[in-house]
Parts: C-alpha cells; structure tokens; sequence
C-alpha cells in the first residue's frame, strides 16, 4: 500500500510539474488603416449616426421579398453549405480523438480457462481471471495539450470556413438575382422598341410604295427591326442561362425564378455607414478563418518540439482469479502491479528535428496567408466602396444621356414625319436611343453589384 501511495503521488507530483512546450500564441502585429480609402469627401467626417452596413441584417439590406425567399432557400439547401456543415462535424469529431490522448486508458478483461495437467486427469479445474489495465501516457510537456490546443482551432477555422461560405452564397444569389432583373429590364425595352421600329418599317413601306420615300429608307427602317430582334434573342438566352444559375444555388434542377421588384425599384441606402477598418478583423470570416488556421499552425510546433524530450507513461493493473466465481475478491485471489517507463529517442534519422523544421515552416506560411488576407479585405473593402459610390454618379450620367436621346429620336422622327430630313437621322438616333436604354439598365445593376459586394467585404450577412 505504502508503494501505490507512492506512486499515486509521483503521478500528481508529474501532473503539477508539467509544462506546454511551444510559443503561445500573439496576434502577429498588422498595419490598420485609420480610415477606408474610396469614402466619399462626405463620409470621411460624418459621425457614425446610423449602425455599420455589416451589422445589418441580411433580410434588411436586401428587402425584395421574393429575393429574401430565394436566399433562404438557398442557405437551406445549397449544396456547398451541407458540406461546410459536414466539415465542422468532421472537425469536431477530430478534436475529440486528439482530446482523449489526455486522458488515461481503462480497458477490462474477462478470461476462462480449463486446465488438464494429464490426460488421465479428470478433474481439471477451470480458472476464472477478471482484471482492468490502466495506460496513461503523461503528458509532462504538454504535447496533448498543444494537439488539443491546434484541434480546437482548426474546429473554430472550419465554423468560420462555414460563415465564408454562407456570405458569399448570399451575394451569390443577390448578384444574380439583380443581373436577372437587368436581363429583364433590358428584353423589355427590346421588345418594345421592336414594335416600335415596325411600325416605322411599316410606314416606310407604305411611303416607298407611293413614291415619297427611297427603297434605302425601307432597307434602314429594317435594319433597326433585326438589331431589336437580335437582341431580344441575346437577352432570352441570358435570362434562362441566369436561371439556371440561380437554380443550381438554391440547390434545386434548372427552372424558372420568381420576380420581385425590378431592378430600378430595388431599395437600397445612399451612403454606407463603412465603420472603423480595425473591426473588419473580427467582421470578416475568412480573417478569422485563417487567423485559427494559424492558431493551429503555432500550436502544433509544441506537438513537434516536444517530440524531443522522453516520453512518460505509467500502467496499473488490478484483477482477481478463482476457481469460483463468487470467490473472486477474497484474499489471496487479487493480484495488481503498478509500474513505469520513460522511453527517450536517441537516433530517428532525422526525422524529429525535419518535423519540428516543418511545423515552423507551416506556422510562418500561415502567418503569411493571414496577413495577406487582411490586406486583401482592406483592399476588398476600399474597392468595393469607390465602386459604390462611382456606380451611383455614373448610372445617373447615363439616365440623363438616356433622356437626351430619348428626345433626340423623338424630334428626329417629327423632323422626318414632316419631311425636314432623311430618315438616316431618325437610324442614327434611334440607335443611339436604343443603345442608351440597354446601358442605363446595366448601369443599375453595377450600382446594384457594388453595393452587394461592399455588404460582403465589410463581413455582413454570416452571424445571422
């Protein structure tokens, strides 16, 4: 009794003195810009009156409820989130195996055997033996503890992993929800202007005919008719191609889509409260993804470096034998033994040390990616700001060149309705008209575009 006293002591006294080998882990230092570059001159020195773009809600920022029900969807079913969800399961699962090195093992057993000493001895008897063995590995320099330590990081790596899925799958979905709304704008206006440029074919025909106009008039006036025609063919592709699209990232077989809101009532703010760049490095989930990748990378130099040092291990044993059952504990049936060992490497080849090189080498890797990627939502950020903002002015250039060749074609056909000019000016112009239109509705869904991707750069639309 007075050795297992002992030896339970050696093994507190081994828990008490024991150390995590390895550095622990500090944020590498980052350069944090004070403010984002691509604010507009009004923002710089506006107060923050209103809560940041990213804490909004994603259902608040995208507020056409046909669209909020495609993103729902999409969040339920898409394929690329059940895997994220998969891959945390999977890291969980892991953390708990690399856990349980900590602990020590217990296994049980139960044996009977028969004895015969001769052949011509009948009475053999038959020996019960019961026993449970105890293995415990200490873990004297913390090598468990650093593997748990890396595990549950890369756990935390992978939730965030997830995050990074779910808000590029709500742009995604925004994106192409807005680029369908620009289609559909577009074969609108084309249609239109088909019957509109047939009626005008119409009328130069009828003018040709009675001798008021040249047969080039009617070759021109046919010429506006292919180019809306053509185009409306181009656009049906591009809306079911869209669809399509759309479709795969609801998880569902190519189909046709719901429409909300055109893409010229889509609500969307003015100015985007940006908020302070030091909390784009708890807001975007991709930087904290790869700051937990690193995490781990540091912890695991303690899994290497301590593969340099003796390992401890300790086992116990207790059990009974008997030829009875129910003498199993009595007396002189018991049996234990406990006992020892420190196994100390002297020559791998040198593997430890390559392993301990390598782990170093990963940490500095990750360390790398992790402040290229904050340098990269910086600069995601920056971009998508000034393209906001320039979206803006730029689709309101072209709504107002829009309505000068609107009323440019207008006053042209009048002129030549009244036969002031050729119909080569009413050609000209209804082309420049009709490009117009086509451009204004594509200048609505950059503007549209940037103001998705600001929300998704800024790291909104993941913790909801």
């Amino acid at each position: 009794m007075t050795r297992t006293k002992l030896s339970i002591v050696a093994v507190l006294l081994l828990a008490l003195c024991s150390c995590k080998l390895g550095p622990n882990y500090q944020r590498p230092p980052l350069t944090v810009p004070d403010q984002y570059r691509g604010l507009a001159p009004d923002q710089t020195t506006q107060k923050q009156a209103s809560e940041d773009f990213a804490l909004m809600k994603w259902s608040a920022v995208f507020q056409d409820e046909t669209l909020q029900a495609l993103i729902k969807e999409a969040l339920a079913n898409n394929y690329n989130m059940r895997i994220a969800a998969t891959n945390i399961l999977e890291a969980s699962a892991n953390l708990g195996i690399v856990r349980a090195n900590q602990f020590p093992t217990v296994g049980g057993t139960f044996s009977i055997v028969n004895q015969q000493a001769t052949p011509l001895y009948t009475g053999a008897p038959t020996i019960d033996t019961a026993g449970l063995q105890l293995n415990y590995i200490v873990d004297f320099w913390g090598q468990y503890r650093r593997a748990t330590e890396a595990a549950r990081a890369q756990l935390l790596s992978t939730v965030y992993a997830k995050d990074v899925v779910q808000i590029t799958l709500i742009s995604l979905v925004a994106q192409n929800y807005f680029l369908l709304g620009q289609y559909d704008a577009q074969l609108t206006y084309s249609k239109e202007t088909v019957d509109a440029d047939k009626d005008i074919l119409r009328l130069n025909t009828i003018k040709y005919k009675g001798g008021d106009a040249a047969i080039t008039d009617v070759y021109q006036a046919q010429v506006l008719v292919q180019q809306a025609e053509a185009q409306v063919i181009s656009l049906q592709q591009l809306i079911e191609q869209t669809e399509n699209n759309i479709s795969i990232l609801l998880g569902k077989n190519p189909q046709a889509i719901a429409r909300g809101l055109s893409l010229m009532e889509q609500p969307h703010l003015p100015d985007v409260p940006a908020g302070l760049p030091s909390a784009l490095l708890q807001r975007r989930p991709d930087v904290r993804r790869d700051e937990e990748s690193l995490v781990a990378a540091n912890a695991n130099i303690g899994v290497a470096k301590a593969a340099f040092f003796p390992q401890i291990s300790l086992t116990g044993q207790f059990g009974a034998q008997s030829t009875a059952i129910s003498s199993f504990l009595q007396g002189p049936a018991t049996f234990w033994a406990v006992g020892g060992e420190i196994a100390q490497p002297i020559f791998e080849g040198g593997r430890i040390k390559s392993n301990y090189r390598l782990a170093w080498a990963q940490r500095d890797q990750a360390e790398l990616v992790y402040k290229q990627t904050v340098l990269n939502a910086f600069g995601d950020v920056s971009n998508s700001l000034v393209g906001y903002n320039d979206s803006r002015k730029y689709r309101a250039k072209i709504e107002e060149q829009t309505q000068t060749y609107r009323e440019t074609a207008r006053l042209a056909t009048v002129r030549y309705q009244g036969g002031v000019t050729s119909f080569l000016e009413v050609l000209v112009t209804e082309q420049d008209y009709f490009a117009s239109e086509l451009q204004l509705a594509q200048a609505w869904f950059q503007e549209m575009q940037n103001y998705v991707q600001l929300y998704q750069a800024l790291g909104g639309g993941w913790d909801q």
